[in-house]
């Protein structure tokens, strides 16, 4: 009895976490990367959500820039029909003429409402920039979270196969993703 005893506890502790510091070193690299992962899944959501707002907005700004330029070209077309008519010289008709002229200029540009089509252009090229930007974001976040995940695989797979050199990559690749994803969300890259 005491001779298998003996054997249980030898099996323990060949076992116990505390017989290789290696692997828990390797386990809380996989923890630390696990977590870089997430806030930098995070930050890649924020940067895609940022994306689809700049690019609704971005449709929106030249939606009402096309809806002003049919608008301007209507009231143009009205001031020269109002011009061909015999009876043009008409106070009425030439009140008429001016009133239309004067609504496709400011169709085109309207500095005191802002919403002229030179304005309208303006808008929406600042709009693309950001949402041009966010894409360029989003997009560095997923190649960070891909090498992450690489990461991690290998960190992993280093634990299995007891070859250390792969916990040394996953540190590397680890930290150089890190490093983007903080560059990236600090808008250093």
């Amino acid at each position: 009895m005491s001779e298998s005893m003996e054997r249980a506890h030898e099996t323990i502790e060949g076992h116990a976490p505390h017989a290789d510091p290696w692997a828990r070193r390797v386990a809380m690299l996989v923890s630390l990367l696990a977590a870089v992962l997430a806030v930098t899944e995070i930050g890649g959501k924020a940067a895609q959500n940022a994306y689809l707002t700049h690019h609704v907005a971005l449709s929106n700004d030249w939606a009402f820039f096309q809806a002003r330029n049919v608008r301007a070209v209507v009231r143009t077309s009205e001031a020269g029909i109002l011009a061909s008519l015999p009876n043009a010289a008409d106070p009425a008709i030439q009140a008429r003429i001016k009133d239309a002229r004067d609504n496709a200029a400011r169709m085109h540009n309207d500095p005191q409402g802002g919403e002229g089509m030179k304005q309208l252009e303006i808008k929406a090229k600042q709009e693309e920039a950001e949402r041009d930007h966010a894409g360029h974001r989003y997009h560095s976040f997923e190649y960070t979270v891909g090498a992450l995940e690489i990461a991690i695989v290998l960190a992993s797979v280093s634990i299995i196969t007891g070859i250390r050199w792969l916990t040394i990559g996953a540190a590397v690749i680890g930290a150089a993703a890190a490093a983007a994803s903080l560059g990236v969300a600090t808008n250093l890259f």
